[in-house]
């Protein structure tokens, strides 16, 4: 594997900051070199400058740098070892992505059925267990396998071992499977990651000083799930906030289904203020984000409804001008005209930037061909489009630009 861009980002400059009280993360906040390097790279111009003038700045803590699975362009998503990367990089929220074990235990994963991807339990004497066991790739056939959380107990989730989020398609082994990982990602920060329990999830991140926003991801299985309804799976998911002794203020709870959010407005309003609808009506393919006609809700019936974010990804929210520079497009203005907040997904997802960014870039692909980009990008949903929280696989990158912008 190459790592000429990961061996970058790996090489951070110690700066003076100290932990935020509450911090028991055990090292100061750091940018690292990732920030410096894209501004290196942007055109000269207004942005540029103020961006260089402000490298030599203290790294704090902020909530509108939000991590993605914790840090997973370089360590195991949903790992303890990839959120404490991404507090060390001052996000001031971070995620777990909930599922739910055979035995209806809350987990981290990014989906119930990615065990087979982001484990090594294809390997094990639990690959007996998984949903579609490993089949080797043969002739035009891919290699494949399905293996969930909701195939094991909480007891053998435990046992198992994280590793990046990969797989190759060609393996003609499970152990080969294990592999297929993307170039400008690296296995260097695997050796020893730890998979996280939801709850130990809450208590990691309150030890770190940081915020919450889970989200209830949809079930791989048919619920109700051995009676375990979905309206128990929202729920349970609160609770374990509650049982923490959790402000509902800093908590942002999210799904892509609105029942889940109608389910916690009603009947959690502390905590349903704040719940995120993240938005996939990009599944359908006559919508379009800049014709409010092809809206299955207005920003305004969304508001109606008691739903004060929304989370889209961000070419959702952007599309280019005739001059050919980023704007907002009709729906982050038509959510701003509702009052209802935003929050945006993914930067640093996508790897390079110089073939256009791909899916996360798709509305604004033709402005899109070099990293310098990034932050060109990340000054119009912070300062036109007001975004209040970016989600980022680094989230260095983002903390850099608020703490420079004050956000």
């Amino acid at each position: 594997m190459r790592y000429s861009i990961v061996m970058a980002l790996a090489a951070g400059i110690p700066l003076t900051g100290h932990a935020q009280e509450g911090d028991t993360s055990g090292a100061a906040m750091s940018y690292g070199q990732r920030p410096a390097y894209l501004v290196d790279k942007m055109p000269d111009g207004t942005l540029k400058d103020e961006l260089s003038a402000c490298m030599g700045q203290t790294p704090q803590r902020t909530a509108f740098s939000i991590g993605h699975r914790g840090a997973p362009l370089m360590f195991p998503e949903h790992t303890v070892q990839s959120n404490r990367a991404a507090a060390r990089q001052g996000a001031g929220i971070l995620e777990c992505d909930v599922t739910f074990t055979q035995d209806k235990q809350l987990v981290c994963r990014h989906a119930q059925n990615d065990l087979h991807t982001t484990t090594n339990i294809l390997t094990t004497d639990l690959a007996q267990a998984c949903t579609a066991p490993f089949t080797p790739a043969q002739g035009e056939e891919k290699a494949s396998a399905e293996c969930r959380t909701s195939d094991i107990t909480l007891e053998q989730f435990r046992s198992l071992t994280p590793k990046m989020d990969a797989s190759d398609a060609d393996a003609a082994t499970a152990e080969e499977y294990q592999g297929g990982g993307v170039p400008w990602r690296t296995t260097l920060y695997s050796d020893g990651a730890t998979l996280m329990t939801h709850a130990e999830s809450i208590a990691l991140f309150d030890s770190l000083g940081a915020d919450f926003t889970p989200e209830l991801k949809a079930p791989s299985v048919e619920m109700p799930f051995d009676g375990y309804t979905q309206e128990d799976y929202a729920q349970a998911l609160i609770d374990e906030y509650k049982d923490a002794g959790i402000d509902p203020a800093r908590v942002w709870a999210q799904s892509f289904d609105l029942a889940d959010l109608r389910y916690w407005i009603e009947n959690e309003p502390e905590f349903g203020k704040q719940a995120v609808y993240l938005m996939d009506e990009y599944d359908d393919e006559t919508y379009d984000p800049n014709d409010p006609a092809t809206w299955p809700d207005t920003m305004a019936e969304l508001k109606e409804m008691g739903v004060n974010y929304i989370a889209p990804p961000m070419w959702m929210l952007v599309t280019l001008g005739e001059d050919g520079k980023i704007v907002p497009n009709a729906l982050a203005k038509a959510a701003a005209e509702a009052d209802v907040k935003i929050i945006t997904w993914t930067l640093e997802r996508s790897g390079p930037l110089a073939g256009g960014g791909g899916w996360y870039y798709q509305s604004i692909a033709d402005a899109i061909d070099s990293d310098a980009d990034t932050y060109e990008l990340l000054d119009v949903l912070a300062q036109d489009v007001g975004v209040e929280g970016v989600f980022s696989d680094w989230p260095a990158t983002v903390t850099f630009y608020a703490n420079c912008k004050g956000l």
